[in-house]
């Protein structure tokens, strides 16, 4: 493939899995805006929804160290990419099936939504690096993600307006035919990834072939990216938490929520498109760069009742979202060989995911003992992911 038609195909691919992730997010970002109430009025206790979340986040993510190191095995990558995509978009038009007490039913579509994420996301990644790898790595995950987090925006914004003009006097009711509208979109991401495996059958050819394939192996830079990742998710609150302390302190009504989250997405997709490009320039200083920007997100939201305070860290909130989420990404695939890529995602997102998990249960638990406790944690953490940025890329330097 010459130089010229690689490039332009690369563009193209990336552009059409960015727009099958816009579909897919307004998808399941949609139903997320609503999940916590509408598990609550089908007769889940505040207790059982917050342990079906973490189970829920927790199999998203621990299942994505299999499904990255299987794909990887049998370079069966879209066979995991299309079969994710399959689970995750029909799990949510799903609970508009789920009668009245139904509350066991849609906890299991939910944990099944997470599941089939797990399936598809480190081969999808794995795909997606291929073809980034002709525009810039930072580049190519950054525009995807700007994709991504349009969907996550639109979501929302969607089942908004659905709530006010279909909306009845029933707030169940209300809400299970938002989960049918979300059908809509959860049936286009179907079609665009099943077109993008006709139109890209082998995107591969985008990435120059190794001429020898490398094992993985836990360098000293990835075990200290790693540490770096985790101390991140680690300290990062939860959205879930946001919105409870918004709504606790009266800083914003209940309706406004869900246009909070959209918020946020607006935000974490433009930042994820200044941070990959400013990755492809500086590299691995870009995320000491965005962590810095972030790091006092939780003192804005969670040591004040004020809006526009709150307001001011929920962007800040969001700059750390988008730009770890496109930029780790590209640091990966710098850092793991290229026939390994796939196991590698997975290492990175289980790492993550379980550190986000935990740091969740922690911040939660903190909250209700005090702010304070909560943002000391917070702040602390994500100085020491600064920390072993620094440390990740002093390392690199040298080889290491």
């Amino acid at each position: 493939m010459d130089k010229k038609r690689a490039l332009s195909g690369a563009i193209i691919f990336i552009t059409l899995m960015g727009i099958v992730s816009l579909f897919s997010d307004m998808t399941h970002e949609g139903a997320r805006s609503i999940l916590g109430e509408y598990l609550n009025l089908a007769g889940a206790s505040a207790a059982t929804i917050g342990f079906v979340s973490g189970i829920g986040e927790l199999c998203g993510y621990s299942l994505r160290l299999i499904s990255g190191f299987i794909a990887d095995k049998t370079k069966k990558y879209w066979t995991f990419v299309i079969t994710g995509y399959v689970i995750q978009a029909l799990a949510i038009p799903a609970l508009a099936l789920v009668p009245e007490h139904g509350w066991i039913w849609a906890c299991g579509l939910v944990i099944l939504e997470r599941i089939g994420k797990a399936i598809k996301k480190p081969a999808k990644n794995t795909l997606v690096s291929f073809a980034a790898s002709e525009i810039g790595t930072g580049k190519g995950f950054a525009y995807q993600e700007f994709l991504d987090q349009l969907g996550a925006f639109l979501g929302p914004v969607l089942l908004f307006v659905t709530a006010l003009v279909k909306g009845t006097d029933d707030l169940f009711t209300t809400y299970r035919i938002s989960f049918a509208i979300l059908l809509v979109p959860a049936m286009i991401t179907i079609a665009l990834v099943l077109t993008a495996k006709i139109r890209y059958p082998d995107p591969e050819i985008f990435e120059k072939q190794e001429d020898k394939p490398a094992s993985f192996e836990f360098r000293k830079s990835f075990v200290l990216f790693m540490a770096a990742i985790c101390f991140f998710a680690f300290g990062f609150a939860d959205f879930t938490l946001i919105t409870l302390h918004s709504a606790n302190t009266g800083a914003f009504n209940e309706s406004m929520l869900s246009l909070l989250y959209a918020g946020a997405m607006a935000v974490d997709a433009f930042a994820a498109l200044f941070f990959g490009w400013l990755y492809d320039k500086v590299g691995l200083k870009a995320l000491i760069i965005s962590t810095l920007c972030s790091t006092f997100f939780s003192y804005f939201v969670f040591m004040t009742g004020n809006a526009w305070l709150i307001g001011a860290g929920i962007i800040l909130w969001g700059i750390g979202m988008g730009a770890q989420e496109s930029i780790m990404k590209a640091a990966v695939s710098g850092i793991v060989p290229r026939s390994m890529r796939s196991t590698g995602f997975g290492i990175f997102e289980t790492g993550f995911g379980i550190a986000w998990f935990l740091g969740s249960w922690l911040l939660g638990a903190l909250y209700d003992l005090n702010p304070v406790y909560l943002v000391t944690v917070s702040v602390v953490s994500q100085f020491l992911a600064i920390v072993f940025y620094a440390l990740c890329l002093r390392c690199n330097k040298i080889e290491c």
